[in-house]
């Protein structure tokens, strides 16, 4: 399970894409690159289909 921080993951928490978004499915499996903000957290992932996404928020991600 990915390693949550409050309401959101950690650098490096292994996650999924909760819904579908350009490029990436719904469901592909990714890892946290690098968490962002104060007051909106956002998260740069990258997908195992090698697509990187960043200005994700914790609604677009589920814990794997």
């Amino acid at each position: 399970m990915a390693t949550t921080s409050g309401d959101g993951f950690k650098r490096h928490a292994k996650v999924m894409a909760a819904e579908d978004l350009p490029a990436i499915p719904k469901g592909t499996h990714g890892k946290v690159l690098v968490v962002s903000g104060i007051d909106w957290i956002r998260y740069r992932v990258l997908f195992a289909n090698g697509v990187e996404r960043g200005m994700l928020n914790a609604a677009q991600l589920t814990a794997r």
